[in-house]
């Protein structure tokens, strides 16, 4: 009888799995989960909700897919483990850090007991703006959450509530919508999928209008869809769903469909990951590499040059750099090397790039020709402020 050698057969398998494998919708997804999730909208967290989530991860996770969870939490679970009511607690920020503190390693401990009873190992990332607001540093925690992706541990991600303070604003995410977006960018994720307790955004706010209609699909965040945003709420936690957009804005950006999506429908993890219409779907622009990403993340940036038409012309669809002829303001205190945002006249957003020269230089060569900047400034770095290579439009 024909034999296949060990080697054959093993090359077969990978063949096989790789197939299948391909047949995905997505391959690697970033699982948000919020307070009035995992709570269930009460004051400390629900294990039965909390099973059924961490069931159909595991599921996927057993499945091959590579996930990651950005989880919220701590803070309830800090006050369940103290035993301090919502209503009594208080409200000063020291106050907060310390529920999180506390919530933090019983909420884990819960992830731990639940992960352990599917075989998943899990792991825990503690991340604040500031870890990723460098090249370095963003690229060391995506090093970092590759490597366990690739161990198959599955990562839960929080933001570090005892650093991040809201006084201290470039260092805090201000909510975990936000964090999950980012986290999504670093990984390069196919999807960001975030769950709460309201099951996509509506044409009005489902809790006071019944004639409120869910929005299944988004294809280009506009002013309309961030207005419709602004009237509607999430019962608990603090990402209502302005905070949503932003993350979507970020996320399709980045390449990463996102979705929004009730946590507490059945099997809605596995539905989303299998490509059904659930939710509020919002698609992604072109796939971009890993450095156009941490530009565009937002983590870095410094200030913001307005540009007149043509200059807006040149830079959106002649593949130009941006010239000092072209901008006709400058906002914000920045150095050479500084991410800025770049608007037009009517204040839409165009794109970011590292600027070649710091903010007081260009209010001293803002609308000169090139061949000025000498002139003006006694040297000069070049004639593009913000050259093409170091240039992301979107």
């Amino acid at each position: 009888m024909w034999r296949l050698s060990p080697i054959v057969i093993i090359t077969l398998m990978i063949n096989i799995n790789s197939k299948s494998n391909a047949h995905l919708p997505y391959r690697r997804l970033v699982v948000k989960l919020g307070t009035g999730l995992l709570t269930g909208g009460s004051s400390k967290l629900n294990l039965d909700i909390m099973s059924q989530l961490t069931r159909q991860v595991a599921q996927l996770h057993h499945e091959g897919r590579e996930l990651l969870i950005v989880s919220s939490g701590a803070i309830a679970a800090g006050r369940q483990k103290l035993g301090v009511s919502k209503q009594k607690q208080p409200k000063d920020i020291p106050f907060r850090q310390v529920l999180a503190s506390v919530g933090q390693h019983h909420l884990m401990q819960v992830y731990e007991q639940l992960f352990s009873q599917h075989d998943v190992t899990v792991a825990q990332a503690l991340l604040t703006r500031s870890d990723l607001a460098d090249r370095a540093g963003y690229l060391n925690t995506r090093n970092t959450l590759l490597a366990l992706l690739e161990l198959r541990v599955l990562c839960i991600i929080n933001e570090n509530d005892v650093v991040a303070i809201d006084e201290i604003q470039e260092a805090k995410f201000g909510d975990n919508d936000n964090l999950s977006a980012m986290v999504a960018n670093l990984v390069d994720a196919d999807l960001l999928l975030i769950l709460s307790d309201i099951a996509g955004l509506y044409t009005a706010d489902p809790h006071r209008n019944s004639d409120a209609r869910l929005i299944p699909q988004v294809d280009q965040i506009t002013e309309e869809i961030e207005q419709l945003a602004s009237g509607s709420h999430s019962r608990t936690g603090t990402g209502g769903m302005v905070t949503k957009i932003e993350s979507a804005k970020l996320a399709t950006a980045s390449g990463v469909t996102m979705i929004i999506a009730d946590g507490r429908e059945k099997d809605i993890i596995l539905r989303a990951a299998s490509g059904e219409a659930v939710g509020t779907r919002f698609m992604p622009t072109t796939r971009r590499e890993s450095r156009e990403r941490w530009l565009l993340s937002g983590l870095a940036t410094r200030g913001k040059l307005v540009v007149d038409a043509g200059a807006a012309l040149a830079l959106t669809t002649q593949n130009g750099s941006l010239l000092a002829a072209g901008i006709q303001h400058v906002e914000g205190k920045f150095q050479r090397g500084d991410i800025v945002n770049i608007y037009d006249l009517a204040e839409n957003r165009l794109g970011c790039g590292i600027s070649n020269y710091s903010s007081t230089d260009i209010s001293l060569i803002k609308g000169a020709h090139s061949r000025k900047i000498v002139t003006l400034l006694g040297y000069d770095y070049g004639a593009e402020v913000v050259h093409r290579n170091n240039l992301v439009i979107g």
